[in-house]
């Protein structure tokens, strides 16, 4: 009984050790875009979000929040996820324009 409650404690500190390790490779990112229209600002900040995740090498985790604030003339959007390491970083010219 005493050699099960030891590997039982082993697996949960294993387990918790794994969780905090995977929880410090992951960030929230965060983008953004601006235009005259707020659909046309929200898919600028959405599309810099996914390609600056993909020029990192990163894979993201969760539901993308996206807030827009209106300007004078422009809509400024901003969009931000959760993210972790665990993709290949890919060939990016700006937050455009990724190979």
């Amino acid at each position: 009984m005493q050699v099960f409650k030891f590997g039982l404690m082993a697996t949960v500190m294993v387990c918790a050790l794994s969780a905090t390790a995977q929880a410090a490779d992951c960030t929230r990112v965060a983008a953004s875009g601006e235009n005259f229209t707020h659909d046309t600002a929200v898919l600028f900040s959405t599309n810099a979000l996914k390609n600056t995740l993909a020029g990192r090498g990163l894979v993201g985790k969760g539901p993308v929040r996206t807030n827009c604030k209106s300007g004078s003339m422009m809509i400024s959007c901003y969009s931000s996820q959760m993210a972790c390491k665990g993709g290949t970083p890919k060939t990016c010219l700006g937050p455009w324009l990724c190979f």
